[in-house]
């Protein structure tokens, strides 16, 4: 089986140092983990990304993250402006971009201004490029969407980590995005999610980790027994094909048959990662 894992921080200080996360990365790829897309989260980081990617033979992606969006400059978006013009094969997307409204420090006036003027500008990057992006969604999905029907982007990309409504989900869907679905899924408390990504077409879904974020039920272990020292598990690409694993069961198809339609979706929503798959 062949698994593309389309949201990793594989250059997160969880995985430091380099040659950890190689090692992480080899252990992925024995599962069947083909490829990872390793999305940014701010300027400072962009090269580390580029070189990462360039070492495990993954794609990556280039932007300013909304969490990060606080500290960011217009220094960064000319930073990201003059990143993109370098032509890499390996750069798939601009992302990881969005909006966040959950953060409460986030949701102020003034920082719900910035973060929406980082999002726009950065998707008209992308659209200058012909570039797809990969978009924070987290309590944004209308505005994220407001924009782009406004900027008319078709691009498309990937909504990761999708929790949002049927109506929203179909919005994207419209507009060429495919949805990410994750570690949240496994958990069998989360039945709105686990029913969308059910009821959905096979063809608008994508599968993704987010590690070391967003892990499974299997890795989880909830404040009451990390105060009694039991650690969190840590997530990262291997669980791909478990995770997959859980989402066939829930729609009652083979893994294989998951693996495969995932893949194929990936390569839709982000066409540079079927250069990455040609090469020897």
């Amino acid at each position: 089986m062949y698994w593309i894992d389309t949201h990793c921080h594989l250059d997160a200080p969880e995985f430091a140092p380099v040659a950890a996360a190689l090692e992480l990365r080899l252990q992925a790829a024995a599962q069947g983990v083909g490829l990872c897309v390793l999305p940014s989260v701010q300027a400072a980081d962009f090269e580390r990304v580029r070189s990462l990617a360039h070492a495990t033979g993954d794609a990556y992606a280039l932007g300013i993250h909304p969490l990060h969006v606080p500290q960011a400059q217009a220094s960064d978006l000319d930073a990201l402006a003059d990143a993109l013009e370098i032509d890499d094969l390996q750069r798939v997307a601009v992302g990881e971009i969005g909006l966040d409204f959950f953060v409460p420090a986030l949701c102020t006036p003034q920082l719900r201004d910035k973060q929406e003027r980082f999002y726009r500008a950065q998707l008209q990057l992308a659209q200058a490029r012909g570039l797809p992006v990969i978009l924070h969604v987290r309590r944004s999905a209308d505005r994220l969407l407001k924009h782009l029907r406004e900027l008319d982007f078709s691009q498309g990309g990937i909504a990761h980590a999708f929790n949002g409504s049927a109506q929203q989900a179909q919005a994207f869907l419209d507009l060429g995005f495919k949805l990410g679905f994750g570690g949240a899924l496994t958990f069998e408390r989360a039945l709105q999610l686990r029913r969308l990504a059910v009821t959905l077409p096979l063809q608008a879904i994508v599968l993704e980790t987010d590690a070391p974020d967003m892990p499974p039920q299997w890795l989880y272990t909830s404040a009451a027994q990390r105060a009694h020292g039991q650690p969190q598990g840590r997530n990262s690409p291997a669980e791909l094909p478990r995770i997959g694993a859980v989402l066939a069961g829930l729609r009652g198809i083979t893994p294989q048959a998951l693996a495969q339609a995932t893949s194929a979706n990936a390569l839709a929503a982000l066409p540079r990662l079927k250069a990455l798959l040609q090469k020897p």
